[in-house]
């Protein structure tokens, strides 16, 4: 009686000997299926966080004391949060003696602008945006939307924020 020639396990198999019971009932269809479903669940959460996000809208900001304006310096910016304690702005006296005040999240990716050297240019580090620091007005770069603006107005020598336009 000739015995025939067993193929060795897969290395796999030789690593990892486990088996469980049913392992090998799962048919193609069926992970397809769970594949599809699975997308679709995905598909269907980010559809409802984007529903609820939109839903909710940009906070406008309620009425804020900023700073006294006799601190105020020109070209050189005042830093304050607004319109909540997590959204970083920038309030500018410009030459002219008026008031600009932007939010200081790009509007590309959403990183920190600063004021450059010259006063004339809000610069985001990340991309090499730029936006006008007197309009707010995208100048160069990645940005399509221009920075949201900042109602500003004096009272009593205080500086308030009043509100935010997102454009």
């Amino acid at each position: 009686m000739s015995e025939t020639p067993t193929t060795p396990p897969p290395v796999w198999r030789r690593d990892f000997p486990y088996t469980a019971e049913g392992e090998d009932d799962v048919t193609r269809r069926e992970f397809v299926r769970f594949l599809m479903l699975g997308s679709g669940a995905f598909a269907a959460g980010t559809a409802g966080v984007a529903a609820i996000t939109s839903a909710r809208g940009e906070p406008h900001g309620d009425e804020q004391a900023v700073v006294e304006l006799s601190e105020l310096r020109e070209d050189e910016p005042y830093l304050f949060k607004y319109p909540t304690s997590d959204d970083p702005a920038i309030l500018l006296l410009r030459p002219d003696g008026e008031l600009a005040a932007y939010s200081q999240k790009c509007t590309h990716l959403g990183c920190v602008v600063y004021l450059n050297a010259a006063g004339d240019e809000l610069v985001c580090p990340c991309h090499e945006g730029g936006f006008s620091a007197a309009t707010g007005e995208v100048l160069f770069g990645p940005p399509e939307l221009p920075l949201p603006t900042i109602s500003v107005e004096v009272r009593d020598g205080t500086v308030w924020a009043t509100g935010i336009d997102h454009g």
